[in-house]
């Protein structure tokens, strides 16, 4: 099957390389540099799955049909499916997501091709492709959540949770080409995955052709629901730090109830990346004239534990001074929110780094994945040593042993070392 995908990030690239495996895929992206590596099978991304798919391919290993355009009608022209996987920045003056990049990539498509069923991969509003469907009168646009994780996208394809696509239920059509594209997914995924038992019994790949708002409020709620997760344990993290206790051992102790689990409980400086932030906010939005306390508690508690965090660091900066220490200066390492990525987008870390330069404070950032010299306002490093003797304390959200010889300067709270 001839598929073509809108987009290049860490979804579209993800879903390129898995489909590829059966299919032939052509990604369409506006940057000839990415188009470039993609075409000879480097990866323009951190995802240590990806880089093994494609080193494989090239050692003539693995079989990917695979190739990368700047033109659209060479991508779009006779593909039977067209991914879009285009980015959809949260905007806060509209309370909505800036959704013109999927609707710029429609216009196209249909220029092209008019047959073409419409897989949208991008996060977008509950609501929002039903509501398309019916301004442009077309039909065959069909919904998809995905459930990645920055830097392991294509593993977690590889393995996926469950598989969800949205459609209207009353629309056979659409309907039946939901379940194909869930069958062409599930058809790259690891063979083991066609054996695994789950908790509840069945064998294999969950998998869900839901109505069409139902599959994008799936998306909403999911990742809201681990915002939730991510922001109790800082809070709990933060009465520990604000009353002198152990944090590791109360999260110990709450953890081995067995129906909260040991997992997804590491405190950070806040729930960060591309798609928390995002979509807990879009959530707020669509509720509203719906009655809630939770979901804009999820993204208040988010300002609050960063300004929490944002006070420790400038107690330690005055704590420097009155040692007689001029001007302290703080230093950001890494402002990527995951070990082993290369993305800072809306990483919580700048989130400090903001509220400690409000206050005067000199900063510099270590971020040798940083092309320019410097990052809002701040010095950019990549040179570690020169960084380290440089400063006098350093903000990591998450530990490396990099940093274990001056880990005296270090404010963390990455307890168990793991993201």
């Amino acid at each position: 099957m001839k598929i073509a995908i809108a987009g290049t990030g860490y979804v579209g690239l993800s879903l390129a390389v898995l489909l590829a495996q059966h299919n032939d895929v052509c990604a369409l992206d506006i940057v000839p540099d990415k188009v470039d590596k993609i075409n000879n099978f480097v990866s323009p991304i951190q995802d240590s799955e990806i880089e093994r798919f494609f080193t494989e391919a090239k050692e003539g290993a693995r079989t990917l049909s695979l190739r990368a355009t700047l033109d659209p009608r060479e991508a779009y022209a006779d593909a039977e499916y067209v991914i879009i996987a285009t980015p959809t920045n949260y905007d806060p003056k509209r309370n909505y997501f800036d959704t013109s990049s999927v609707e710029a990539a429609i216009e196209a498509i249909r220029d092209i091709n008019q047959s073409a069923w419409i897989v949208i991969k991008s996060t977008v509003p509950v609501g929002y492709t039903m509501a398309l469907r019916a301004r442009l009168h077309d039909s065959r646009i069909v919904f998809s959540p995905e459930f990645l994780r920055e830097s392991k996208a294509l593993y977690d394809n590889l393995h996926p949770s469950r598989i969800v696509v949205g459609a209207p239920k009353e629309d056979v059509q659409a309907v039946d080409a939901s379940r194909t594209f869930a069958e062409l997914l599930a058809c790259g995924a690891d063979p083991i995955e066609r054996e695994r038992r789950n908790g509840d019994g069945t064998v294999g790949i969950p998998s869900l052709v839901l109505g069409v708002t139902e599959a994008e409020a799936v998306k909403l709620f999911a990742n809201t629901y681990l915002a939730l997760r991510v922001a109790y344990f800082n809070e709990l993290d933060t009465y520990c730090e604000a009353r002198g206790l152990s944090t590791a051992d109360v999260i110990e102790g709450v953890c081995l109830e067995p129906r909260i689990g040991s997992h997804y409980n590491n405190p950070s400086f806040g729930y960060g990346g591309y798609c928390l932030p995002k979509d807990t906010k879009q959530l707020l939005a669509n509720y509203k004239d719906v009655p809630q306390n939770i979901i804009e508690a999820i993204v208040e508690s988010n300002r609050t534990r960063k300004d929490f965090v944002a006070r420790q660091v400038v107690d330690r900066v005055v704590s420097l001074v009155y040692e007689g220490r001029p001007e302290p200066v703080v230093g950001v390492y890494r402002l990527t929110m995951k070990s082993n990525s290369d993305n800072f987008r809306a990483s919580s870390i700048q989130g400090i780094m903001k509220r400690v330069k409000a206050l005067g404070i000199p900063v510099v950032v270590y971020e040798p994945t940083l092309q320019d010299r410097e990052f809002y306002g701040s010095e950019g490093m990549q040179d570690l040593d020169a960084f380290k003797r440089r400063c006098d304390v350093i903000i990591a959200n998450r530990w490396s042993d990099d940093l274990t010889d001056v880990a005296e300067k270090v404010y963390t709270r990455d307890l168990f070392k793991r993201d």
